[in-house]
């Protein structure tokens, strides 16, 4: 009798179901996470922007100057320019 009893609590018995939670929302009620991939696309507009602009500048000053000139001015547009590209993929790799 005993073993029965026990053998219905157990079959009865189930792991609570963990429910996602609900999407937070901003007190206007728009969805948090919707209005961060804006905000995320806004700023992937402006970065392209601003790479486009360094990487036309860059390549002025290549065909202005001979093969032998290496500015400082050159580098850190290139610096720039990696660290624009890279803040972008991380945002991107986010989704």
């Amino acid at each position: 009798m005993l073993i029965l009893l026990a053998a219905s609590l157990l079959a009865g018995y189930q792991k609570p179901i963990k429910d996602d939670p609900p999407p937070a929302r901003l007190p206007d009620g728009r969805l948090q996470s919707e209005e961060i991939l804006k905000a995320d696309h806004a700023r992937n507009l402006k970065d392209a922007d601003e790479l486009m602009r360094l990487s036309e500048e860059l390549k002025l000053e290549l065909e202005k100057n001979d093969r032998h000139v290496l500015s400082v001015g050159m580098l850190k547009k290139t610096e720039e320019i990696e660290k624009i590209a890279k803040r972008m993929r991380n945002r991107l790799k986010r989704y």
